[in-house]
């Protein structure tokens, strides 16, 4: 077994491109979706964990797999994952709004609590690279909350010693969002422009399958450095 890739965040925007182009990665020998619920999705290389992301770290992986191994076919990945025999990879892109957390308090429960809680989780089991969708702005210092929490986390998972930590900040994002957002939907119409006109690289709407590409690449790199800040202008450089 050469590769095994930890997602969170499967069901949402870039995490749906993620699973998508990791499942044609030959390199990857099976993908781990961990969420709160399962996909509707089946694949040969994909297995899904479900539970309750505020008590991950109580999470006992073996156990998890083997509820969802009825045929022992799991046991290689077991074996896998008991031994730390192959590399490991973990992708995050964790995420919501205010309006659909219902509270800056979830919010942040979220966007910061539950992306922690993998990462350390994934580093425990013998994760060495970890790839995050943070945002464009991310700042703890930053006056806007959106921003404030997403700079928070990136500060929070350099303390968790990984191989190789990527924090990847997408411009506003463009793709099929199962939820309508107002203000993106504005913001994608007044920057149509600089997509037409192939301007403002670091700034313009960035698609979807872009940010995952660019962390599926980064992942497979020889890294010299244990944190990368990737923006949004070298994801369309991949």
């Amino acid at each position: 077994m050469k590769k095994i890739a930890f997602l969170a965040g499967t069901s949402g925007l870039i995490g749906m491109q993620l699973l998508h182009q990791l499942l044609q990665d030959s390199s990857y020998d099976y993908l781990i979706s961990v969420g709160r619920r399962k996909l509707a999705l089946k694949h040969h290389k994909l297995v899904q964990v479900e539970g309750d992301f505020s008590k991950i770290q109580s999470w006992d992986i073996e156990s998890k797999l083997r509820e969802e191994d009825l045929g022992g076919v799991f046991f290689p990945l077991v074996d896998a994952i008991n031994k730390k025999s192959c590399e490991m990879h973990a992708f995050c892109s964790l995420g919501t709004t205010i309006k659909v957390a219902g509270s800056k308090e979830k919010f942040y429960e979220i966007d910061h609590g539950y992306v922690i809680g993998f990462a350390s989780w994934t580093h425990t089991l013998g994760v060495n690279k970890f790839l995050y969708v943070s945002a464009m702005g991310a700042n703890p210092q930053s006056l806007v909350f959106y921003n404030k929490v997403k700079g928070e986390t990136e500060e929070d998972l350099k303390v968790i010693p990984f191989d190789y930590l990527g924090l990847f900040q997408p411009s506003l994002l463009v793709g099929n969002r199962k939820e309508f957002r107002f203000g993106e939907e504005v913001a994608k119409i007044l920057t149509k422009p600089l997509v037409w006109l192939k301007l403002g690289k670091s700034f313009r709407p960035i698609n979807d399958n872009q940010v995952a590409k660019a962390m599926i690449h980064q992942a497979n790199q020889t890294k010299p450095v244990k944190v990368e800040i990737i923006s949004s202008k070298k994801m369309q450089d991949f």
